[in-house]
Formats: structure tokens, C-alpha cells, sequence
């Protein structure tokens, strides 16, 4: 939710005004699906165009946490570094995961195309190194290439022509990724979901499920539901009901900022179009209604009040671009995600008629929409690609204890990523400082030689006329 800094309110997200009903009587559907965000009515839209009854429960407001307040960044692949994705399951086994994942931004384009064509979309994204990696570059380029994936490597002044700052080397261009209006997108589910039947029920949270047998049963504060599937579609507020599910998943909170309009001098500085983000995972910004950045960075393992991090974000934009220090922030807000231990999403059937599509922390918007296309595929036509996620289980997140190490280890991992970025723009600074050196003494040497020329010369001619 974008939200002054003066408001700190956990107030619900500006992407659905909630004006969906509270269920009230008892329902029986084919299939019933818990959790109303990106991934929860991409699997609701795709089983009713199977022809299925489908309807979603939501303990509060349509996408109010993570769905509704996300930077709207579409990117292949997942969280998890390509090559430990590699090394856990093979290169083959990562390239069909690879190629799902391209499926999933592949269907939210066309489904903007198709429904939403007037929907500004911002073409491309760029990976950037904060360390000067010219050597891994064409390693991931090699490898990410492999996978199939449309991508180009970019050399530091090409990088630093489209980003004025000496803070990143070298860069991964992905133009096939891109970026839109999370908020918007989510609006645009909820109507195709309506439009296809689906019933949405909001502030009607799950208090109990009975998975066994062919009709599961889910009972509600007020009325119960009978399906033949249930799909746990819940972020880490799922709740008691799937307290396994729940505490599979680590709580992160990231914290974001909208600036004030910067006008021309936004565009001096970023003149890439596209959404760009650091190998550390630290920042991530794109450039929205023309002289306005967006910028998330922040991180805890624990809610905290978002104008707390309003210095810091203002403190890493200056950091990246000195020439935008002054740049005020307008609105700040914060959601929260569940991150897996293993950094994959867990989607598949946990027992028959039982399903889950959760853990779309770090993903991207792409793994919400191939996850809940994949899930309503496999309930309703066979189709058992879910399985290749099978490797990827359900493992437990440690608890409080598990928060308090993730945040010591972000804490950690940042600090370390930050010093070498650090010590990379020294090295350049250095070998800067080196090369002029050089260039200076070339200068002197050539100017003695020349001037040595000039005397050897004079004395020949010297000697030529005396003799």
C-alpha cells in the first residue's frame, strides 16, 4: 500500500477497495481456494475457464499484504541462484523449472495484452554487479543461456551510460522481462476471476479444514464449504488452519519508497526504462510516471513501522546516485512475504484433492502466475508438471529462532556485499589513479626522448657544419 509518511497504519492495500461479501452460507464447489492474492485468482481464473465452480475465501481484503503492494517486477527465473538450482536437481531438471517460469511472465504479458492493453508496461530489466565481475559475467551468461533464456551481458560503460554511478560494474540485460502496476494487475484478476464465475468472499478467514475424504470441508466463522479441491494459496497469515504450511515459511518485511517528482534531472540519471536490481538483493528500483523512483530495499524478519526506514531508503538512493540526494520521499509503505528455507516456491498436492501454491517470496510476479496455472492444470486436465517441484518440500523455518538468524544472516550478507562493492570501487579508483600515472610518466618519458631527439639532432647538425 503506498501511504504517507505521516500514516504508518497497517491500513488495507489501495489495490482492491474490499467491497466483496463475507460468506454467510454454507457453499459447495468444485473447487475452493484459500487466499485471495496473485497466485490464490490466478488459480481461481484458470480452473473456471476449465469449466470448474470455484470459489476463493480471504480472511481480510483482496491482495491486502504482498499482492497488493509489490513493485510489479516481472523477471525470469526464481529466487534461488541458478547455479544451486542446478546443483540440486541437474541442468536438465533446472531448465524445465527455467522454462516454467518464463511461461508464467509469458501469461501475465498476454493477459495484459488481451485484457488490459491501455496498461503501461516498462520494458526489460537489468541485473547489476556491484563488484567489478567481468569473468562471472560470462559465466552466467553461459549458463543462463543454457536454460534458454533471452539474455545479453552488458560492459560497465554501457551499464553506467544508462545508470550515472560509478557504484555498478557490469550487468545482465534480461529485454524480455519488464514491469507494470502490481496493484493494477491485481484489480485486473479480480475482474477476469468475476468475469469467469468465480466467487470472491472476503473477510471471511478459515478457522478449520477437514482434507480427508473426496469433499474436503472448510469451515468459516460463519457458514462452511465442500470441494473437491482445496488449494492452500495463503502467504505466512494462512493461520492455524495450515500451520504447517505457515511455518514452512520465513516472515520477511521489505519497505519501499515512491519519491516526490524529480523532474528532468531524473531522466539525466536513469535513462534506463526497464526495472533494475543489484546481485546483492539489496536495492531495487524502476522509474514510474516519468520523474518519479521507485525504490525498495529495507529488510526484517520483524513488522516494524515503515517511516522508521524512510532515512535509510532516502540514505541508499544518495548512496547509489549522489546527484539525486536531495530527492524527498512521498510515500512509504511495507508488506510481508514468506521465504521458504529452500528459496523455491512450494507448489503440488500435499495428499489427494489437497494443494498448495505458496512461497512466492523473492520470486517474482512470474512464479505466481505459473504457479496457480500450473495447480489449476493439474486438478482439473492431468497435467503432472508440478512434480517438478517435488524436490523442493515442505521444510520448517525455524520459528522465532529462524527469524532471528535470517535477519542476523541479512544483516550479515548485506554488510558483506556492501564491503565488496566497496572495495571494487577502490580497485577502480586505484587502477584509475594507476593508469593516469602511467599515462604521466608515458608523457615525461616521450617528452625527454623528444627533447633528447631534438638535442641529438641539433648536434649532428653541429658537427655536419663544422665539418
Amino acid at each position: 500500500m503506498l501511504v504517507p509518511i505521516s500514516d504508518q497504519t497497517a491500513a488495507a492495500t489501495e489495490g482492491y477497495p474490499g467491497d466483496k461479501p463475507r460468506l454467510t452460507l454454507d457453499l459447495d464447489v468444485e473447487v475452493c481456494v484459500v487466499g485471495g492474492g496473485l497466485a490464490g485468482l490466478t488459480t481461481a481464473i484458470e480452473a473456471a475457464r476449465q469449466g470448474a465452480s470455484v470459489a476463493v475465501l480471504e480472511a481480510r481484503t483482496i491482495g491486502w499484504n504482498a499482492s497488493g503492494r509489490n513493485l510489479g517486477t516481472v523477471l525470469p527465473g526464481f529466487g534461488v541462484p541458478v547455479t544451486d538450482l542446478i546443483e540440486r536437481v541437474g541442468l536438465q531438471h533446472a531448465r524445465e523449472l527455467w522454462m516454467l517460469s518464463e511461461q508464467g511472465g509469458g501469461y501475465i504479458r498476454e493477459t495484459v495484452r488481451r485484457f488490459a492493453p491501455d496498461m503501461t508496461i516498462g520494458e526489460g530489466a537489468l541485473e547489476v554487479s556491484t563488484t567489478d565481475a567481468g569473468d562471472r559475467l560470462i559465466g552466467w551468461l553461459q549458463t543462463i543461456g543454457d536454460l534458454g533464456t533471452n539474455v545479453e551481458g552488458w560492459q560497465i560503460d554501457r551499464v553506467r551510460e544508462q545508470l550515472r554511478t560509478d557504484r555498478y560494474f557490469h550487468a545482465l540485460h534480461f529485454p524480455n522481462a519488464f514491469h507494470l502496476d502490481g496493484a493494477e494487475y491485481l484489480r485486473l484478476l479480480v475482474r477476469l476471476a468475476e468475469q469467469q464465475g468465480v466467487r470472491i468472499f472476503e473477510n471471511t478467514p478459515v478457522v478449520n479444514i477437514d482434507p480427508a475424504g473426496i469433499r474436503k470441508r472448510i469451515i468459516t466463522p460463519l457458514a462452511r464449504v465442500r470441494a473437491g479441491h482445496l488449494v492452500l494459496a495463503g502467504n505466512v497469515h494462512i493461520g492455524t488452519p495450515a500451520i504447517r504450511l505457515a511455518s514452512t515459511l520465513l516472515p520477511v518485511w521489505r519497505y519501499a519508497a515512491l519519491t516526490e517528482p524529480l523532474g528532468d534531472r531524473l531522466a539525466e540519471v536513469i535513462a534506463f526504462k526497464g526495472a533494475v536490481l543489484d546481485d546483492d538483493g539489496i536495492d531495487h528500483f524502476h522509474v514510474i510516471h516519468g520523474d518519479r523512483l521507485l525504490w525498495t530495499g529495507p529488510e526484517t524478519t520483524w513488522e516494524s513501522r515503515p517511516s522508521r526506514f524512510a532515512r535509510t531508503i532516502r540514505r541508499r538512493i544518495r548512496k547509489v546516485f549522489p546527484q539525486l540526494s536531495d530527492a524527498g520521499l512521498d510515500q512509504v509503505w511495507s508488506a510481508s512475504f514468506g521465504q521458504t528455507v529452500h528459496g523455491m516456491p512450494q507448489i503440488g498436492q500435499l495428499r489427494p484433492g489437497l494443494w498448495v501454491a505458496s512461497g512466492f517470496g523473492r520470486q517474482g510476479l512470474n512464479t505466481s502466475a505459473m504457479g496457480g496455472s500450473l495447480i489449476a492444470r493439474a486438478m482439473l486436465s492431468g497435467d503432472d508438471r508440478w512434480r517438478l517441484f517435488s524436490p523442493f518440500e515442505l521444510v520448517w523455518a525455524g520459528g522465532n529462532t529462524g527469524r532471528l538468524v535470517g535477519q542476523v544472516a541479512t544483516v550479515l550478507n548485506r554488510g558483506k556485499s556492501a564491503a565488496a562493492g566497496t572495495l571494487a570501487r577502490i580497485r577502480e579508483r586505484a587502477s584509475a589513479r594507476e593508469r593516469q600515472m602511467e599515462q604521466r610518466r608515458a608523457k615525461r618519458v616521450a617528452a625527454v626522448q623528444a627533447r633528447t631527439a631534438r638535442a641529438t639532432q641539433a648536434s649532428r647538425l653541429h658537427d655536419g657544419n663544422e665539418n
